[in-house]
């Protein structure tokens, strides 16, 4: 190890591997640069041989953690270089033009002296290939799928950002720009513009037809395992979607027993439209979720059940979601700010009362807590002044909508919050919505569901509103969000549950102890939360075998508690290899 890493605590080294890193991915900013590849393979596998050299059995509990969380990282990005590189080699002939582009481009990183004349000369045939490349998408020449044009589509995007950039550069200052090169950028600009709207049309499926189709890359079994191995969850894709299944029926024998004490039998969709039906009229919606979010904060808080410093409780604001973002966030949004969907103007009026159904006083009640205190808020407050080294490196939904499903959980499983049949079927309708998630997220990425499947099933399972239902499945699927972070929810959850019954229930800790142990560690992957709020022992390789789930029990039963036996996993294993999958 160089000299002047050798006595930094492992804190110091996350707090440098960001720092290299955000100078890289600043500078080296072009995703299909070979040189790219190149360097951030270079350094993640010299910060491994780093890692080697450390001593790691002299590290204390914490560094212990952070050493883990490293590792774990690096080999991360390494896989996923790999897994992004050989993704790229399926769309890469549809931009026979990239070669020469990146060559410009990087000149102009390196800031190596123009020679216009001779960079007009190759934006005419930069031009000339993309104009044949378009032509022959158009003659239906590029059999592939909608997924690899949806990966074109993207890497063009990219290059049309920063094609836009490189003019502004040169534009600027070089007198000879503007006689050699102004037309000829021009020309390619346009011309790269439209290649991108054909790709988009032609092979990825969008704006075909007028219709806003939903796109996105399914990353494979093989990107999935390495998600989950990072994530650190010892279980395979079937068993992920076995326990949404079994999730969801237990929050279905819920939701027939607040049906019936509402009038309408086992017949609990009837229930919940009458539920749906029970929203704030237009004006009225930010001063309901004023006084939610303030609810949420004195729950806890006369009930001594976590920690809530003064400022955070007292600087938090309120934004409304533009008409726009509400296509992709068609719910609220927590964190420093309580953000909230409601109808806008300009909405056509069937959107409007899908938003004011979709975000409800039930609905509304059962989040509102879950974006503010005790949830994001609190939480991430917390992360920027506990740990704050883990804040960004090693964020996981798991950690991140974990903790505030949890406290849906908690809050679910008192007799003091939800206290009427309409505030828990609006809980539990959450819960329902966090089960799908698991399946339609995972089913997508494994190939065996399209987006517009994903759609009808939150629509038929659960009764979602459509515009709401494809807000939720276009987040989830176009890449804005990491792959595993839909299923995060509840899987994050019933982590957080099954610790809560090693720490809490098993009296090694009171609840608000419990609480303020978790919100200290900082985000990274619950296991090592685990770590460290129960002290386990760690070993240098470190594999994760937490098995935090009971497949074993009937739905109905509080099972999420219950501690899971080697026989029970070995038969769901068998039951698994001979087809015995469980879906639905």
């Amino acid at each position: 190890m160089a000299s002047e890493l050798v006595n930094l605590t492992m804190a110091a080294h996350v707090r440098r591997v960001e720092a290299d890193l955000n100078e890289i991915n600043t500078f080296y900013n072009i995703p299909i640069a070979p040189r790219r590849f190149e360097v951030l393979n270079t350094y993640h596998t010299n910060e491994l041989e780093y890692l080697e050299e450390i001593d790691f059995d002299a590290l204390d509990q914490e560094n212990k953690v952070d050493y883990i969380l490293l590792r774990t990282f690096h080999n991360r990005a390494l896989t996923n270089l790999k897994l992004e590189s050989e993704s790229q080699q399926e769309f890469m002939p549809l931009l026979p033009f990239a070669d020469d582009f990146i060559t410009i481009l990087e000149d102009r990183q390196d800031v190596k002296p123009l020679d216009a004349k001779e960079t007009a000369r190759k934006l005419g045939v930069i031009n000339t290939s993309i104009t044949q490349a378009q032509n022959d998408v158009l003659d239906g020449k590029f059999d592939v799928s909608t997924t690899t044009g949806y990966l074109a589509s993207r890497a063009i995007q990219d290059l049309v950002g920063l094609w836009e950039e490189w003019n502004t550069f040169y534009a600027l200052y070089n007198p000879l720009y503007d006689f050699w090169l102004t037309k000829p950028w021009r020309a390619t600009n346009a011309t790269l513009n439209n290649y991108l709207t054909v790709v988009q049309t032609e092979l990825a499926g969008m704006n075909r037809d007028g219709r806003d189709v939903i796109v996105g890359e399914p990353i494979g079994r093989a990107g999935l395992e390495v998600e989950l191995q990072a994530e650190m969850i010892p279980y395979t894709p079937e068993e992920l979607i076995e326990i949404g299944n079994q999730e969801f029926e237990w929050c279905e024998a819920e939701m027939k027993k607040q049906s019936q004490a509402l009038g309408y039998g086992d017949d609990w969709k009837a229930a919940l439209e009458y539920v749906k039906n029970d929203y704030m009229p237009p004006g009225e919606q930010t001063e309901y979720v004023r006084q939610l979010v303030v609810e949420g904060s004195n729950f806890v808080l006369e009930r001594d059940m976590v920690s809530v410093p003064p400022i955070a409780n007292a600087t938090w604001r309120m934004l409304m979601i533009e008409a726009a973002r509400q296509r992709v966030s068609p719910f609220f949004l927590g964190g420093d700010s309580i953000q909230v969907s409601y109808p806008v103007v300009e909405m056509e009026h069937d959107m409007k009362l899908m938003v004011m159904r979709g975000n409800n006083k039930h609905f509304a009640r059962a989040t509102a807590f879950h974006e503010m205190f005790p949830g994001h808020r609190l939480h991430l407050y917390m992360a920027e002044r506990f740990n704050p080294h883990r804040r960004w490196m090693f964020d996981t939904p798991f950690m991140v909508e974990g903790w505030s499903l949890y406290w849906e959980f908690l809050f679910y499983d008192r007799d003091d919050f939800h206290t009427s049949p309409e505030g828990r079927i609006g809980a539990l309708w959450w819960r329902m919505h966090r089960c799908l998630r698991i399946l339609f997220s995972l089913q997508f990425h494994l190939g065996e569901m399209t987006a517009d499947e994903a759609v009808d099933l939150l629509v038929d399972r659960i009764d979602h509103e459509r515009a709401n239902a494809e807000g939720e499945v276009r987040r989830s699927v176009e890449g804005s969000y990491s792959p595993l972070y839909q299923a995060g929810y509840m899987l994050g959850a019933l982590q957080l549950w099954k610790l809560r019954e090693l720490a809490v229930d098993s009296g090694e800790m009171t609840e608000k102890e419990f609480h303020d142990a978790i919100l200290r560690t900082g985000m990274m992957p619950i296991e090592m939360v685990k770590a460290l709020v129960m002290g386990d022992e760690l070993t240098r390789d470190f594999k994760s075998e937490w098995k935090f789930y009971d497949f074993g029990l009937e739905s109905g039963h509080d099972y999420s508690r219950r501690p899971v036996t080697v026989a029970q996993h070995t038969e769901f294993h068998t039951q698994l290899q001979h087809g015995g999958n469980g879906w639905k």
